[in-house]
């Protein structure tokens, strides 16, 4: 037996990740009087990768906190749906499920209002990481909103720390949030620190511009290579496409375009939840050009597909979708 498939056995999940998990109140018409309505979809990114993984069938699991209150026994009760395994969420009793209201822009581009002050995703400490799923995971995904604040900075570090000293491949997306910072020097901060552990980033256009300052992307990915270690580094670029940058190849894929684009919520979790996925497929010592082709063209059919979806955790596309846009 190989070292591939030894280590798929030995290891229970394939990716677990630890973070937000929240309701997004996205935008559903109009009432009789004119008044907006709005949809509670499940929500929160670190569980938006883990569904669309789930959808590809990886053995998932999160790490995360939501009240004991009506929300929070709706998204147990979601991501158990998908396929995600929950024995790593906890519930608060005194603080409230995290909610954010999305306002959606004609484009399909979006705006965010947290009710975060505090939320229960914030609430999670050191001492109720569930410790095995971190041992037993050949992926563990995160990203900065779980370290935001203090307490939940330290559980998440911790995290990393015991998936790394058990072998897992650390993934991390800065998913980055301006509002929910007490300021962007700290979430620049926090954003290195992520960059410091990963072996695989995913990181978006206006992200590498904010973090590096430079406007060219290439220029943006030098700066960080420079500077990190990242084995993996890829780039969406929402209208433009995608690009992944390892060793000495930079591949470059067009998007997917659709008429019927209502949001993008979502999109950019599905595109790097199918770039892990191929990971697991590949590994990372041995990615070619056509390798990162392929997993390119099919995470951005993937995230063009859920762009014509209200919300993004329980309406991930199918292996089959996905491959029938790409034939078309």
């Amino acid at each position: 037996m190989d070292n591939k498939n030894r280590e798929k056995l030995d290891k229970q999940f394939d990716v677990a990740a630890l973070g937000e998990l929240l309701i997004d109140f996205t935008e559903n018409g109009s009432s009789k009087q004119g008044n907006p309505l709005f949809e509670a979809n499940p929500g929160g990114a670190p569980c938006n990768v883990l569904a669309m993984l789930s959808k590809l069938g990886c053995k998932t699991a999160f790490i995360g906190k939501v009240g004991k209150d009506f929300f929070g026994e709706q998204l147990k009760g979601a991501i158990t749906e998908v396929g995600i395994n929950a024995r790593g969420l906890r519930m608060d009793w005194d603080v409230h499920t995290t909610l954010a209201m999305v306002h959606t822009y004609p484009d399909g581009d979006r705006d965010f209002s947290f009710y975060r002050s505090p939320g229960a995703d914030m609430m999670l400490r050191e001492d109720e990481l569930d410790e095995k799923t971190l041992e037993n995971t050949r992926i563990f995904h995160f990203g900065t909103l779980s370290m935001t604040d203090p307490e939940v900075r330290a559980a998440t570090k911790k995290a990393v720390g015991i998936a790394k000293e058990n072998g897992a491949v650390i993934s991390f997306d800065p998913n980055l949030r301006p509002p929910l910072w007490k300021s962007l020097d700290d979430a620049k901060a926090q954003t290195a620190y992520g960059l410091s552990q990963c072996d695989i980033l995913k990181i978006s256009d206006n992200e590498i511009q904010w973090f590096t300052g430079e406007i060219e992307f290439d220029a943006g990915i030098c700066k960080l290579r420079e500077q990190y270690n990242i084995p993996l580094i890829l780039l969406s670029m929402g209208k433009e496409g995608s690009r992944a940058y390892y060793k000495d190849l930079c591949v470059e894929v067009k998007p997917f375009i659709q008429e019927s684009t209502i949001e993008t919520t979502g999109a950019g979790d599905t595109f790097g939840a199918c770039c892990l996925y191929h990971v697991l497929e590949y590994g990372l010592e041995n990615l070619d050009e056509s390798k990162l082709t392929q997993m390119l063209t099919f995470a951005n059919a993937a995230a063009s597909i859920v762009t014509t979806r209200k919300g993004a955790l329980r309406v991930m596309p199918s292996r089959e979708e996905v491959e029938a846009l790409m034939n078309l």
